[in-house]
């Protein structure tokens, strides 16, 4: 073990034995990111069984950031302090109980508020510590850790709807047997970690709380770029699989659900298919991936305006595509900065502190639902695209004039 190791609490795995162990841990991150997405499609169900307000229904989905936010700042620096693992098993058991709460939702909605809320906590712990995991288990490819990360949390998020939705439609119990896959998967990841080369251990003297500083927050370009940058990684998604499908529900008929269910796959699968843009089009010390990822929201929203001024489902499907686009982009973008900022032993730190941020997006079909009782669907997407837009020429600017003054990993 070097003096660096030592330090730090890292482990030197750039001539790792094994290649693939990154698999292991990105299965554990799709596991956790299936049992986070799994709800999407279903929220017209509850809707229709429990006789809830749109309102209500939309604050099931976006009660899930209260968890994640704590989940997120705890789970990362406790991972970067006593290792991945240690952190990652939990979390897989955790991700399984809110399933086990959410098949109780179909009894009432207080039970979805739990179960969300517990699933928020998991993805927090998860997707923080499980980014870090992934980037350290890449070691000997580190330029690709941004696309596997978000390659690992797009198949969950995209597989988990998926199947939910399409067994929500045709299956049996549609409250209870949608859930049971993800209680599978979570079992499997549980065991596979334990495979996966640990790349932190027990840092000794000094404190959780001093983990919990991280002075690479106060970068400059933390703070001008990839703060305002965040929001629109999971306010893309929230968009598109949460707020468009039930403003165009009215020309779906019966197909409602399995609409919803379309579009959250769509979605997520765009996302990965545009990762290999997002690796060509990032250059350090250019804001080009940033321009294209942010350009690409502004087009996704104001498609998105359309589809709800028009009642049109096929355009709904078009910005599902362009922001499930925007999203695979926004990720990559923001994990690639993060990584270039943060100091190794306080890698997950940073990523959480990041990943906080960009999931305060999950919660935007919320406030666009409540508005949406005074202000026209459309109009309101107009304001967002324009926010999407100053975001956009603000972040660009910031870019241009920090020409990454040190060296960042």
């Amino acid at each position: 073990m070097t003096a660096d190791e030592a330090r730090t609490g890292a482990v030197d795995l750039t001539a790792s034995s094994d290649p693939r162990g990154w698999l292991r841990a990105g299965v554990a991150v799709a596991a956790v990111g299936w049992g986070a997405q799994q709800f999407a499609p279903l929220l017209l169900m509850y809707q229709s069984t429990l006789g809830l307000s749109t309102t209500t229904v939309q604050g099931t989905f976006g009660f899930y950031v209260l968890g994640l936010i704590p989940g997120l700042l705890f789970g990362g620096p406790m991972s970067d302090r006593y290792g991945r693992r240690r952190v990652m098993a939990p979390t897989l058991v955790v991700s399984a109980v809110a399933s086990l709460l959410l098949i109780l939702g179909g009894t009432g909605a207080g039970w979805l508020f739990a179960g969300r809320l517990l699933a928020g906590v998991a993805s927090g712990a998860a997707f923080s510590s499980g980014a870090a995991w992934i980037k350290e288990l890449s070691a000997s490819r580190s330029s690709l850790s941004p696309r596997r990360i978000t390659v690992a949390m797009s198949v969950g998020f995209g597989l988990g709807p998926l199947v939910s939705g399409v067994l929500a439609q045709w299956g049996p119990a549609p409250t209870v047997v949608p859930y049971l896959p993800h209680l599978l998967l979570a079992a499997v990841a549980f065991f596979l970690i334990f495979g996966a080369p640990e790349t932190r251990f027990h840092t000794g003297p000094g404190s959780l709380l001093g983990q919990l500083r991280i002075p690479e927050i106060r970068d400059r370009r933390f703070l001008f770029v990839v703060v305002p940058l965040a929001p629109w990684v999971f306010g893309s998604v929230s968009i598109a699989v949460a707020y468009l499908p039930g403003l165009v529900k009215s020309s779906l008929g019966d197909n409602a659900l399995i609409f919803s269910t379309g579009m959250t796959a769509l979605c997520a699968a765009t996302g990965i298919a545009t990762q290999p843009l997002a690796r060509f089009v990032d250059r350090p010390g250019k804001p080009w991936l940033l321009g294209t990822a942010l350009g690409l929201v502004v087009v996704g929203v104001l498609v998105a305006a359309a589809a709800a001024a028009l009642v049109q489902p096929a355009l709904a499907v078009l910005a599902a595509l362009i922001l499930g686009a925007s999203y695979g982009c926004c990720q990559v973008c923001g994990l690639r900065e993060v990584q270039r900022i943060a100091r190794p032993d306080r890698l997950a730190g940073l990523t959480a502190a990041y990943q906080a941020v960009s999931y305060l997006g999950f919660a935007a079909s919320y406030p666009l639902s409540a508005a949406g009782r005074h202000v026209p669907a459309g109009d309101l997407l107009l304001i967002v695209a324009a926010l999407a837009l100053l975001t956009l020429l603000w972040t660009a600017y910031q870019a241009s004039t920090d020409p990454l003054r040190k060296v960042r990993r």
